[in-house]
């Protein structure tokens, strides 16, 4: 079964459509609309089902693109509450975007550190398979190193 997921002047969507649209699930998208961060859904007058119009669907699938750079929900807020202020909000929302993009830039590194690590663990486990025990000294100091440096980082995020 093919579902068309285009919403047109004509004809709104269903809630199913536009979880899949989206990658929303149902649920989100009805507590989206319970806490504000959409308009209320306009209702099929003969089946009361949510309808969505095409201009709520632009405004959830930008709410999706926010959740998927992994903003969260206290932070869309913000976001939609600047948007519902106009122009007066722009340095705010340029604020948010720049607090953001450092939080994803900070995640990155925590990620490339546990990449390098398990790299590393993966490479001394290779060698002592191999019985290459020159191989595995080489590799431990960076374990070791790469490991410390990960203990420090994960108690500043954690205790931060």
């Amino acid at each position: 079964m093919t579902i068309d997921t285009v919403a047109t002047a004509d004809r709104d969507l269903t809630i199913q459509q536009v979880s899949r649209r989206t990658g929303l699930a149902e649920s989100t998208l009805r507590y989206y609309e319970r806490i504000g961060l959409i308009d209320a859904v306009p209702r099929d007058p003969s089946s009361g089902h949510r309808r969505y119009p095409a201009d709520l669907v632009g405004a959830v699938e930008s709410l999706s693109c926010l959740r998927g750079s992994g903003m969260s929900v206290a932070d869309i807020r913000r976001y939609v509450a600047n948007m519902r202020r106009g122009a007066e909000a722009t340095a705010d929302q340029r604020m948010l975007f720049e607090a953001h993009a450092v939080r994803l830039h900070d995640e990155i590194a925590r990620l490339q550190l546990r990449e390098r690590y398990v790299a590393a663990k993966a490479k001394m486990w290779a060698a002592r398979e191999a019985g290459d025990v020159a191989a595995e000294r080489e590799i431990v100091e960076t374990v070791l190193d790469l490991g410390a440096r990960l203990l420090t980082d994960e108690a500043v995020t954690t205790h931060g």
